[in-house]
C-alpha cells in the first residue's frame, strides 16, 4: 500500500441523506479539491468553510474577462448565468493540515447534500485530478503505519462503527483511547527489563556483573504473569459485549414463552394465544439487557408431538437449546410439574441455565414439589409473571449477573474483546510458563531468554509492533470503504 498515493472515499453510508461527506487524504488532496470548489475563503486548517461545487474547467467563468467582441462587461446577467450552471452543489469544505489529521497527511473533507449521484461525481473528480480510491480500511490502516494510532486503536475504530448498543460504544471508545495499550505496557516494561539484566549478565559475566538468582528471576516473571492471567480472565465478558450472546427460551406449550419472550422485547413479536402450540418455528429478536446485545429466541413448545410440523419445530427447539449461551428454562408456576418439564430440565443440566417460574399471578403450585429443581438445583429460580411484569425485572438482573454485568470487569480498563488479542495472551502467557519452568530445572540463562523473548512478541503484536502485513490485510479488509 503505497502511502506517497492521494486516496478518495465517500465517507458516509450508501443511499440518500441530508448530507454526505467525501473524505480526501494524502499530499495533494488540498491541490486536487481546490479547482473544483468555489468557497467564501481560502481553506484554512482546522475551520470549516462555506462554498460552492462546480466543474472546475468553469470554475471561473463568472470572473473570466469577456471574449474580443462581445460587447459585454465581466459580471453581466449572461456570465452569472453561466456561473449559476457551473454550481453542482453548495458544500461545507473542511481542510485539516498534517500532521493534524486522522492519517497525519493533508485531508479534505467535503460536505455536500447526500444525494449519491453528487457524492459519486465529487470522487470522479478526485479520481480524474490524480487521486486513487481508497481500499476498505485504509485512512486507519495510514493512521496505524504513520503512528497516529497503534493497532489495538485501530481495532477499536472498527468495534466502534460496529457497535449496536450505547454501551458497546463506550467500551470501543476507551480502547480507542489506549486502554490496552495502557494496561500492557507495564508488562512489557517488566519484561524488556528482565531480559536486559540476563542479557548483560551473560555478555559482561567476565566483568564480574551480578547474575540475578533464581527467586529473584521467578518474582519478576510472576510480576508479568499474574496481570496477565488477570487479563486473559476478563475475555469471558470482554467476548460477551463485542459479540454478545443468544438467550434461548425454552419449555413445554403453554407455559408462557412467547408471551415472556414479547416482555423482554418489550413489544408483540411472538403471536400468543391460549392453544398450546401456537409457536412452530424459531422466532428471534435483538434486544439490550445492561448494554449488551442479546439474541433471544422463542422456540417451540417440547412436547410428544402431534404432527410432521410440530415434530420439526421440536427438533428446533433442542437444537436451539443445545446452541444458546444461555438457557431460560421456562415453567407453569400454577401448575405440578409432570415429566415432560423434568425431562427439560434434564436436557438444559450442565448447560448455563436460568429457571423462570412463570404465571405467578395465577398462584404458586411448584413450591410444594421441590423434587422438580433436584437437576437444576444450582441454577437460579425466577418467580415472574409475563402477564403483570412481576419478577422481569429480577429476570433482567439475573441475566446480567449471569454474564457478568454485574462482576467489577466492566468496571475496568482495557479488558480483552477481541479473539486476537486473547490468543496472543494466552500465547504470551504460555511462554512465560515455560520460562518459570526452566528456572526450576537450572537451565542455561542463554536458553532462558528464548522464552522470555517468545512471551515479548506476542505481546508487541497485540499493539502492532511485531505484526505481519498479512494480519495487517486481514484486519483493515474488515472496515468499511472511507474509514
Amino acid at each position: 500500500m503505497n502511502l506517497d498515493d492521494t486516496i478518495v472515499a465517500i465517507a458516509t453510508p450508501p443511499g440518500r441523506g441530508g448530507i454526505g461527506v467525501v473524505r480526501l487524504a494524502g499530499p495533494t488532496a488540498r491541490q486536487i479539491a481546490t479547482p473544483m470548489l468555489r468557497l467564501k475563503h481560502d481553506l484554512d486548517p482546522g475551520r470549516a468553510i462555506f462554498g460552492e461545487l462546480v466543474e472546475p474547467s468553469q470554475k471561473h467563468a463568472g470572473t473570466a474577462a469577456p471574449s474580443s467582441g462581445s460587447g459585454q462587461a465581466p459580471g453581466s446577467a449572461a456570465e452569472r448565468s453561466s456561473a449559476l450552471a457551473a454550481r453542482i452543489d453548495e458544500v461545507v469544505v473542511t481542510y485539516f493540515a498534517k500532521p493534524h489529521s486522522y492519517t497525519t497527511d493533508d485531508i479534505v473533507e467535503i460536505a455536500a447534500h447526500g444525494s449519491p449521484v453528487v457524492l459519486r461525481h465529487i470522487v470522479e473528480l478526485c479520481i480524474a485530478a490524480g487521486a486513487r480510491l481508497a481500499e476498505p480500511g485504509e485512512f486507519t490502516m495510514r493512521a496505524f503505519l504513520n503512528g497516529r494510532i497503534d493497532l489495538t486503536q485501530a481495532e477499536a475504530v472498527r468495534d466502534l462503527i460496529d457497535s449496536q448498543t450505547l454501551y458497546q460504544a463506550k467500551i470501543a471508545a476507551q480502547q480507542l483511547e489506549g486502554a490496552l495499550s495502557r494496561r500492557l505496557q507495564p508488562l512489557k516494561q517488566k519484561l524488556v527489563e528482565l531480559i536486559a539484566v540476563l542479557e548483560a549478565g551473560i555478555d559482561f559475566a567476565e566483568d564480574d556483573v551480578s547474575v540475578l538468582p533464581d527467586p529473584a528471576i521467578l518474582e519478576r516473571i510472576a510480576a508479568v504473569r499474574e496481570p496477565l492471567e488477570q487479563l486473559t480472565a476478563t475475555f469471558a465478558y470482554g467476548k460477551i459485549v463485542h459479540q454478545g450472546l443468544t438467550l434461548a427460551i425454552v419449555g413445554r406449550p403453554n407455559v408462557g414463552k412467547s408471551s415472556l419472550f414479547n416482555r423482554l422485547v418489550e413489544r408483540e413479536r411472538a403471536i400468543v394465544t391460549a392453544t398450546p402450540g401456537t409457536t412452530r418455528d424459531l422466532v428471534s429478536e435483538t434486544v439490550s439487557i445492561g448494554g449488551i446485545p442479546i439474541q433471544l429466541v422463542d422456540t417451540a413448545g417440547i412436547r410428544q408431538a402431534l404432527d410432521e410440523a410440530e415434530s420439526i419445530g421440536i427438533r428446533k427447539s433442542m437444537e436451539a437449546l443445545a446452541d444458546a449461551d444461555l438457557v431460560l428454562v421456562v415453567l407453569d408456576a400454577s401448575q405440578a410439574a409432570n415429566s415432560e418439564d423434568t425431562e427439560l430440565l434434564r436436557h438444559a443440566e450442565g448447560r448455563p441455565a436460568i429457571v423462570v417460574a412463570n404465571k405467578c399471578d395465577l398462584g404458586i403450585a411448584l413450591r410444594s414439589q421441590p423434587l422438580i429443581f433436584h437437576p437444576l438445583i444450582s441454577h437460579p429460580l425466577i418467580y415472574a409473571s409475563a402477564l403483570t411484569g412481576e419478577g422481569i425485572a429480577e429476570l433482567r438482573t439475573e441475566i446480567l449477573r449471569h454474564i457478568g454485568g454485574e462482576a467489577g470487569v466492566q468496571a475496568e480498563a482495557g479488558f480483552l474483546t477481541n479473539v486476537r488479542h486473547q490468543s496472543l495472551v494466552q500465547e504470551s502467557l504460555a511462554a512465560l510458563n515455560a520460562a518459570a519452568g526452566a528456572v526450576a530445572k537450572k537451565i542455561p540463562h542463554e536458553m532462558l531468554l528464548l522464552d522470555l523473548y517468545s512471551a515479548l512478541r506476542p505481546l508487541d503484536a497485540v499493539t502492532g509492533a511485531t505484526t505481519t502485513d498479512d494480519i495487517l490485510n486481514l484486519i483493515f479488509s474488515t472496515f468499511c470503504i472511507g474509514k
